[in-house]
């Protein structure tokens, strides 16, 4: 009872750094003085290119989960966490008037259900469902929302036009004429979400760099001082969060180090690792670190452009993906293709995993969010817009019940989804793009 009562916005300040904290029991006093939730709602989205090998995505059956297929199999962890749609339509995306070929279509329509199309003058799609939101929940946190990816078409030498750049390397738009281009570098993403650097004084910059001390040496007295006011189970919590914040610091460190013995002639970005899974990890912890500490609750994630030609030459394949999805049926491309799309379902799982760990409110971090993993394309080789991939993770705040997979009356517009997550976000609006409703089979009744 006689705990300190902190806020929700409290942070971990020194000297010209700052640290904001996760969702602690000493927050629950004052946080419930403003809304009724202990913790907020999360709505992000991972979008992986080039299609699915559905064959290897569709159960055989609806209802509750069973055996998993091989796509899905690493998630078999989760399967109490997971929700699986069918039938859901990006329409938007099919090949009609004009448009930004089908890989730019899919990837610009996925968030926006507008059918985006070349433009003489300048790219033109919509205002995507992740930026509605966090338009309307955004001024609660750091930054309205986030955009990581781990692949530009620009680097890899993949685009022809800036229109096509635009669609395949952009999920989330601000405008119809502006999109939001995720951050690729890891190093970028951690100086954003703690801004040390930008506070630091040339002198104290200088010193930061000689010694790489990291940024929980700057607030360690802050740090003592709240430890010594909080609980057992708070303090246990806090040891955590900052151990990872510390673990970051470290696979950038391990990357950049390794970066620099690298003939410089290759055009690879700063600190970008070059393992595709260390990528994907430490992106993805750092978005774990925005998420727990409520610096932002929207979030869209490209596991690569669209369209991407990347090998993946760490589990043997030294194709390029997207010509891969092209196989004709032939079985050994087909086999690749699986291939590529469960090592990336693995680096997935892995990251629910450390979701489901993190203890939050009555619950977890996961059990209070909402992460839709898909893709604009069902079948890669014949560029199929319907019957796509869909699985969100998570319980949205006890909103969604899961562990089913829920068959939709095919052409079921993917725009319903959109719709009923952006009404769990509090985002109060009946229609959005072509969608029909609200969609059905996501509630707990």
């Amino acid at each position: 009872m006689m705990r300190k009562k902190l806020s929700r916005r409290a942070l971990l300040r020194g000297a010209g750094a700052a640290v904001a904290l996760p969702f602690l029991d000493a927050m629950t006093p004052a946080f419930a003085s403003t809304t009724p939730d202990a913790a907020p709602r999360r709505m992000g989205y991972v979008y992986v290119p080039n299609g699915i090998d559905m064959k290897s995505w569709n159960p055989t059956y609806s209802g509750a989960l069973d055996a998993l297929p091989r796509v899905l199999k690493p998630m078999e962890p989760h399967k109490q966490e997971m929700t699986l749609l069918a039938n859901l339509t990006s329409n938007a995306g099919r090949a009609w008037l004009d448009g930004a070929g089908d890989h730019g279509r899919c990837c610009g329509a996925y968030l926006t259900g507008v059918h985006v199309r070349k433009s003489a003058v300048d790219i033109q799609a919509g205002v995507s469902a992740d930026q509605i939101v966090a338009n309307q929940v955004g001024e609660h946190t750091r930054f309205p929302s986030l955009e990581l990816g781990l692949e530009d078409a620009r680097q890899a030498g993949n685009c022809d036009s800036g229109y096509s750049c635009a669609y395949t390397n952009n999920m989330a738009w601000r405008s119809e004429t502006s999109p939001m281009p995720p951050t690729l570098n890891p190093r970028d993403v951690f100086e954003r979400l703690f801004g040390k650097d930008a506070h630091l004084t040339p002198e104290q910059r200088a010193q930061r760099a000689r010694f790489r001390s990291s940024i929980l040496d700057f607030v360690s007295a802050d740090t003592r001082s709240l430890q010594r006011e909080l609980g057992p189970t708070d303090k246990r919590k806090l040891d955590e969060y900052l151990s990872s914040i510390r673990s970051i610091e470290q696979q950038l460190e391990k990357a950049e180090f390794e970066n620099a013995e690298i003939d410089p002639g290759l055009d690879k970005p700063y600190g970008v690792p070059a393992d595709f899974a260390e990528h994907f990890r430490l992106m993805t912890d750092m978005l774990t670190v925005a998420l727990q500490s409520d610096m932002t609750r929207v979030f869209t994630f490209l596991v690569t452009r669209e369209g991407s030609s990347r090998p993946y030459r760490e589990i043997g394949i030294p194709d390029g993906h997207h010509p891969l999805t092209h196989h004709r049926n032939q079985d050994d491309w087909i086999e690749k293709v699986i291939r590529i799309n469960t090592y990336h379902m693995e680096q997935f799982s892995a990251w629910i995993e450390k979701l489901k760990s993190i203890e939050e409110g009555d619950g977890s971090l996961l059990d209070n969010s909402m992460i839709v993993y898909g893709a604009g394309l069902s079948d890669g080789n014949m560029h199929l817009h319907h019957d796509l991939p869909t699985m969100i993770v998570g319980r949205g705040g006890g909103t969604i019940k899961p562990g089913r997979r829920i068959v939709h009356r095919r052409e079921t517009p993917l725009a319903n989804l959109h719709l009923s997550l952006m009404n769990r976000m509090g985002v109060e609006i009946d229609n959005f793009a072509d969608s029909t409703g609200r969609l059905g089979g996501l509630d707990l009744s």
